[in-house]
């Protein structure tokens, strides 16, 4: 692409394995530094979605470019910002990805309460409690509950949340994860009790 533009190749950013919901992740910073120098006139992404699924980050950087008198060029969908026309082009499609990310927020959520007022489980089962064979609902776990009884005689008995976690760490009662008790554990499932 940078051929097609007669532009010269400066630097490759590769920003692997981070979320392009937001800007605040390396590679970015680093393009951004270059923009700000003056170092680029064209900054060129293989797909738009790798950059930004934000309008508002998306304008941000338009902003941006548009003053420091850097093109935006995205491969994929055949964009160059350096026209009104594609820039119009680009906020739309930026506009369709966050409308289709929200989309996707709102029927999880939606499923998600519709089974919770079909009296299923959602998440995962708290302490004491483990999912059923039908894996729609919670019953109790044996050994679980008889810690969660004995947690409940200790608060009883006035012990503080640390003390608990000493007294199940010394008789080599562990969480569910295998690890030691500590009193923010103790505290989550009092809490949930």
């Amino acid at each position: 692409m940078a051929t097609v533009h007669s532009a010269d190749l400066i630097d490759i950013v590769i920003d692997a394995g981070e979320s392009a919901k937001h800007l605040d992740r390396p590679g970015m910073e680093r393009v951004l530094a270059m923009v700000r120098a003056g170092a680029v006139d064209t900054v060129i992404v293989a797909k738009l979605d790798r950059l930004t699924r934000s309008v508002r980050d998306l304008a941000d950087l338009l902003e941006l470019f548009t003053r420091r008198g850097v093109s935006l060029v995205s491969v994929a969908e055949s964009l160059d910002t350096g026209s009104a026309s594609g820039r119009l082009v680009l906020n739309i499609m930026v506009s369709v990805s966050q409308w289709e990310r929200e989309a996707i927020g709102e029927r999880t959520r939606d499923a998600m309460r519709h089974k919770i007022r079909q009296g299923e489980w959602v998440g995962n089962a708290p302490y004491g409690y483990q999912l059923a064979a039908d894996k729609r609902h919670v019953e109790p776990e044996l050994q679980e509950q008889k810690v969660l009884g004995r947690i409940q005689r200790l608060r009883d008995a006035g012990r503080s949340l640390r003390q608990i976690a000493v007294v199940l760490n010394r008789s080599g009662v562990r969480t569910r994860s295998g690890s030691p008790w500590r009193f923010e554990y103790v505290a989550r499932v009092v809490k949930a009790g």
